[in-house]
């Protein structure tokens, strides 16, 4: 429900969650039969919940929030969190997301020792489909290989802060509060070079005939390049706050938003302490960007 409802289509959302577009659409109807009323509006080219719909998805996801918060509780009571829990993430989610998240978790419950891990998105859901790994963020969506999530528990996580630019503190925008596509016409770019798998970044989308001057496998490379005033690099908001000092990231106005989605997976059952955790790395990414409270 959820998920057709932000993807605005069953085909949408079966690709985010790791379903078949049919095994989506008969979960909606049986929903809908239960409801005894229609929950979306079919149209030309996807779906929009009906006024009942908005009812349903609203209600429900204030049932399924304190169902987490139950079971979590559940677990603490029976475990107290105790132990040990293994997480990963690509590397753009370990420069700060999952850090952050950890972080909180183990405020929350001293009693769990969090280890991390950082590998590319098929290969975190390899290890956790084999018990290495109960906690797996990974990147789905365009030019990305489709990890197989049959069975398991996607939840989708939203960044408030889109992509930016990282350039160097002496460069010539570095005071500017916020881009345009167009002042970055004729800049040097560093590009990353990871494994297949890793969501990479280039030239800013959209530009013509970007010049890709170096390339990069790790972000610190990537950030002494444009710390030294050699290139610009793109920057994705999840990973803003990890620019070094002599680094100053920009957001770009009206960027083009490539289609990917960001996913907390564990298994289809998670443990308490795992469902903590991802409680954890959905407030850190809702966090991400958002507007200080006063």
């Amino acid at each position: 429900m959820f998920e057709v409802a932000r993807q605005g289509s069953f085909s949408g959302a079966a690709t985010v969650l790791g379903y078949t577009q049919s095994a989506v659409s008969r979960q909606v109807a049986a929903t809908e039969a239960a409801a005894g009323s229609e929950l979306f509006e079919r149209l030309p080219r996807g779906v929009r919940p009906t006024a009942a719909g908005e009812v349903v998805i609203r209600r429900a996801g204030r049932v399924l929030a304190e169902l987490d918060g139950a079971l979590e509780e559940v677990a603490g009571v029976r475990d107290r969190f105790a132990g040990s829990l293994v997480a990963s993430g690509f590397p753009t989610a370990t420069a700060v997301l999952l850090p952050r998240a950890v972080a909180r978790t183990r405020a929350r419950h001293p009693g769990l020792r969090v280890a991390l891990q950082e590998a590319a998105s098929p290969v975190q859901v390899r290890r956790l489909r084999a018990g290495q790994v109960e906690v797996a963020v990974v990147a789905v969506g365009a030019g990305l290989p489709a990890p197989d999530l049959d069975g398991l528990r996607a939840e989708t996580l939203h960044v408030p802060r889109g992509s930016g630019v990282a350039v160097g503190r002496a460069h010539r925008l570095a005071d500017r509060d916020v881009l345009d596509v167009e002042d970055l016409v004729g800049e040097t770019w560093v590009a990353g070079a990871g494994p297949a798998g890793e969501p990479q970044f280039g030239a800013w989308p959209g530009l013509s005939e970007p010049h890709i001057g170096y390339e990069a496998r790790h972000w610190a490379t990537r950030f002494g390049l444009v710390a030294a005033g050699l290139a610009v690099t793109v920057v994705p908001g999840l990973a803003a706050d990890s620019v070094p000092r002599d680094v100053r990231w920009i957001p770009v106005r009206n960027p083009v938003v490539p289609d990917r989605a960001l996913l907390a997976v564990t298994a289809g059952a998670p443990s308490g302490a795992a469902s903590a955790l991802v409680r954890a790395i959905r407030e850190e990414a809702a966090a991400l960007g958002a507007p200080a409270t006063p």
